[in-house]
């Protein structure tokens, strides 16, 4: 008898064992899980199905891929088929309202999770259902239900993170650490809530700790993203998204919608309008965005239009709301809208979470703006100016509550910081400046502000400004100017009377040697313009004058 088991003449293998290595290994459910490979064991899965082959509990192990691929719907009609079933497990109900959750069915998740058998599951998710009810005597109930089990801690820690309680939710994740160490995934929620925090570099530090872990997290990556874009690093934050995407990381499917979403964010908001609109219901943010796209595109009726219904739960919920009440309010004149942007602005500032944090102040300072408490504004916007000298819309409110408290020659220097182009080209920008350069006795810019703008719908209004604010402070010549122009739009109206006031101030000024004789002859020009037979007996004075002191008119 011939035995297979002897050594071959080359190599230590034997022909059985070379057999056994080239037969194909059969891929088990178990590694796909254990791998963290739920495409492959959904993949598998479905194979078994199409080809007949009975495996145990086969329905719920594809509801349970699905539902951990982020393909919710897939799972929702999973659970859905298995209860069809009379001899279904009762907890399905439970699994079927997770994925009802997550989708955004709250109310149908809700009757689904009171058909599922008490546990600390449904506890749990009926915890976060009455969070999103907001329904606090129902939360109550269920927080006293929570026992001290790491599911339990975890569901109560994202509640306090939702509350924007995220220091109390940072203080459960590190309990949670030191009696689990082998965790790697509280570092990222702890990352998450110092990001929240704004303490965007010690949110990558610890989220760096996760990622060593599991390289390949989208969510992880994700953070990685928003902490680099928070950080003014756009590009990096853009690249990191992008190579996410180019991955064949199966898991990017989990997190699409909010990784597009925010490559809109960190673009500037390019592609807002094809890409957010689908997203108001999945992402809450996407809503937010897209106001706030509205409102740098100068269309503050539809940015009041997507936030009027919508009911604030979170500090930056309430700014964003007050930010378009005030810009709406100011577009169609309505006092209501500005008194509720100042109610959210002292809500958002009073709060001890942000009460200290530099947006909250700046809210306390947009409170008191509307209210035309200057002073208060200014104690507020001086406590932060240092973290926004660059920013061109603190600037310009910085500048305004700096001008009317008449800080004119401060407020010059701080309106000359702003760089956007949008800002210097509005009105309120223009006037502010022009009155700081006339109160500086620099009627020359003022004038010529106007110069670059006088085809604007504007003009009139800036016109009577320069007339006014150049009259009071004895800068006659600008002043008189103004009024000339003033009468040549409006002859039937009383400018006459201003022009012919200042006319009468340049001399006066010529005669104490503070203004050129050469002056004379514009305003002698000036007041021929009028064609007022009044002007007549002054014209002859200023001759006179003008001859016998040898200044030249004609």
């Amino acid at each position: 008898m011939i035995h297979f088991g002897v050594k071959p003449l080359f190599g230590g293998e034997t022909v059985r064992s070379i057999q056994k290595k080239n037969q194909t290994k059969v891929p088990h459910l178990e590694d796909y899980l254990q791998q963290r490979d739920f495409l492959g064991a959904l993949t598998l899965l479905e194979f078994q199905r199409s080809i007949g082959e009975n495996v145990k509990h086969a329905d719920l192990w594809i509801g349970y891929c699905a539902f951990h691929l982020g393909d919710f719907k897939r799972a929702m009609e999973e659970y859905q088929s298995l209860t069809r079933d009379p001899e279904c497990p009762a907890e399905v109900w439970a699994y079927l309202a997770c994925s009802l959750f997550f989708l955004g069915l709250y109310k149908e998740a809700e009757e689904a999770a009171c058909k599922a058998p008490v546990s600390p599951l449904q506890n749990r998710l009926l915890l976060h259902l009455a969070h999103k009810f907001n329904a606090e005597k129902n939360l109550m109930e269920f927080h006293k239900n929570l026992k001290d089990t790491i599911e339990d801690n975890l569901s109560l820690a994202s509640i306090n993170y939702m509350h924007s309680h995220y220091n109390e939710a940072i203080d459960i994740y590190r309990q949670l650490a030191l009696q689990n160490g082998d965790f790697p995934a509280l570092n990222m929620y702890v990352a998450l809530c110092y990001y929240r925090l704004g303490y965007y570099e010690r949110s990558l530090e610890v989220l760096n700790m996760y990622l060593q872990s599991i390289p390949d997290s989208t969510i992880a990556i994700n953070l990685k993203a928003c902490n680099h874009f928070r950080l003014d690093k756009s590009r990096a934050a853009e690249a990191e998204l992008k190579n996410l995407i180019n991955s064949s990381s199966c898991s990017f499917q989990f997190a699409k919608e909010l990784i597009q979403h925010n490559l809109v964010v960190f673009c500037g908001g390019a592609g807002a309008l094809q890409m957010l609109p689908p997203l108001i219901n999945v992402i809450p943010e996407a809503r937010l965005n897209l106001v706030i796209y509205h409102l740098r595109q100068d269309n503050s009726q539809e940015a009041y239009n997507l936030i009027k219904d919508l009911v604030p739960t979170t500090p930056q919920e309430y700014t964003l709301k007050g930010v378009v009440n005030v810009t709406w309010g100011r577009e169609i004149g309505s006092r209501d809208h500005l008194k509720i942007a100042q109610q959210f602005f002292q809500l958002v500032g009073g709060l001890v979470t942000e009460c200290d944090t530099v947006p909250g102040r700046q809210c306390l300072a947009s409170c008191f703006f509307l209210l035309r408490q200057f002073e208060d504004v200014l104690v507020y916007l001086n406590s932060i100016k240092r973290y926004l000298y660059y920013d061109d819309t603190f600037n310009f409110n910085y500048a305004q509550a700096k001008a009317a408290l008449g800080y004119y020659k401060e407020a010059e220097v701080i309106f000359q910081l702003v760089q956007s182009d949008k800002i210097k080209n509005d009105y309120i920008y223009l006037s502010w400046l022009a009155r700081c350069y006339i109160m500086n006795q620099k009627g020359q810019l003022a004038w010529e502000l106007y110069l670059k703008m006088r085809t604007s719908s504007y003009s009139f209004s800036f016109l009577k400004l320069i007339a006014s604010d150049c009259y009071t402070m004895g800068q006659f010549y600008y002043a008189a100017k103004a009024f000339d122009a003033l009468e040549k739009l409006q002859p039937e109206s009383n400018y006459y009377e201003g022009k012919r006031g200042a006319c009468v101030g340049v001399f006066q000024l010529i005669l104490a040697n503070k203004e050129p004789k050469e002056t004379l002859k514009e305003v002698v020009h000036l007041l021929q313009n009028s064609g007022n037979p009044q002007v007549e007996y002054i014209i002859r004075t200023l001759r006179k004058w003008a001859k016998d002191n040898g200044v030249i008119l004609s």
